[in-house]
């Protein structure tokens, strides 16, 4: 099934969208007793499709988490229309002060099913863009203890954290294509991306890294096992078919009735140009270790079915010891 791999963080996605968070906090759990090594989070407001049916508030959650497991844990958020970039401030600087060096947030432009919420206009992606980052530079102010006033995209008066951490978490940038990553680099303190050909997953790691990015390179997976290839391949077509289109699509849609329909047309083909699919847990082992190859320091597994516990035994058993999983050396920013 593989040969072992030099030892990597080998983390467990909680996708809110498909699972009620009781039941993720449940998983979770079980996945830290099975050898997975970290958490992530997703933070939406609605599902990609009415066949996931959930949609739980993350920051409850990741409190929960971070609380009842020893995991590390990072989240996927969008400041700057449906949060105010100093509440993001705020609620990284108190879960960071209750668990020092155990969490990062990725701060990204977000997508109009979960922004548009508001009522407010959905910008342009340059607009976005520009929001994000004097969202992240308001945000970083407020974690290092100052008073900030900004008048801009967004509008911060005379805000101030009065619960700090010791230490600032890593702000990390999520980034699909070599462009994004490599903007990001002016600011993040590390690169998050998902499972994309491998030749794309190069140029946005080198992207990053020759325009200066520094901190732990991230990658997301999104794969479907099961006892039979079969069995694997109808659970990705059923909860992630939705999910294969490139941007604008996913940006710009606003309903869960939209993406049902567009995802209607989707083959169960396609739908593994975007998901790792196979019954074979040494073919999924195998995968992996070609991420760690390829240089990405952290791997946050997604199985993108509903009943995450097979998943997480069989890989527990049989996949994550080939990977020799390790905690995360920190989750401070560097300096």
């Amino acid at each position: 099934m593989g040969t072992p791999v030099s030892m990597t963080v080998i983390g467990f996605h909680c996708s809110h969208e498909q699972i009620s968070p009781a039941q993720l906090l449940r998983d979770v759990q079980h996945a830290e007793r099975a050898g997975f090594t970290a958490g992530m989070s997703s933070d939406h407001f609605s599902p990609w499709s009415e066949r996931q049916g959930e949609s739980g508030f993350a920051w409850s959650f990741l409190g929960a988490a971070l609380a009842t497991t020893d995991l590390p844990f990072g989240v996927v958020n969008a400041p700057g229309q449906r949060y105010h970039p100093a509440i993001i401030a705020q609620a990284i600087a108190t879960l960071s002060q209750m668990f020092p060096n155990r969490f990062w947030a990725a701060l990204g432009s977000g997508e109009a099913s979960n922004e548009r919420i508001t009522g407010e206009a959905w910008p342009r992606k340059d607009v976005r863009d520009q929001r994000l980052i004097e969202c992240v530079d308001v945000i970083r102010r407020l974690l290092r203890g100052e008073e900030v006033s900004h008048e801009g995209l967004v509008e911060v008066n005379r805000a101030r954290l009065w619960t700090l951490p010791d230490t600032v978490p890593d702000l990390v940038g999520p980034a699909v294509t070599p462009r994004t990553a490599a903007r990001h680099a002016a600011w993040a303190d590390g690169l998050i991306t998902v499972n994309q050909p491998k030749d794309t997953l190069r140029q946005v790691l080198d992207s990053y890294r020759d325009a200066g990015g520094r901190g732990p390179a991230r990658l997301q997976i999104h794969l479907s096992w099961a006892p039979s290839d079969d069995e694997a391949l109808a659970i990705a077509h059923d909860q992630w078919r939705n999910n294969v289109f490139e941007p604008p699509v996913s940006w710009d849609l606003e309903t869960v009735e939209a993406f049902d329909i567009v995802g209607g047309a989707v083959t169960a083909d396609r739908v593994q140009q975007s998901v790792l699919v196979s019954g074979d847990l040494g073919r999924h082992a195998d995968w992996l270790a070609a991420f760690v190859d390829q240089g990405w320091d952290e791997l946050y597994l997604h199985f993108v079915g509903q009943q995450q516990a097979g998943f997480i035994d069989a890989f527990g058993e049989h996949v994550l010891p080939q990977l020799s999983p390790t905690a995360p050396a920190t989750t401070a920013a560097m300096a």
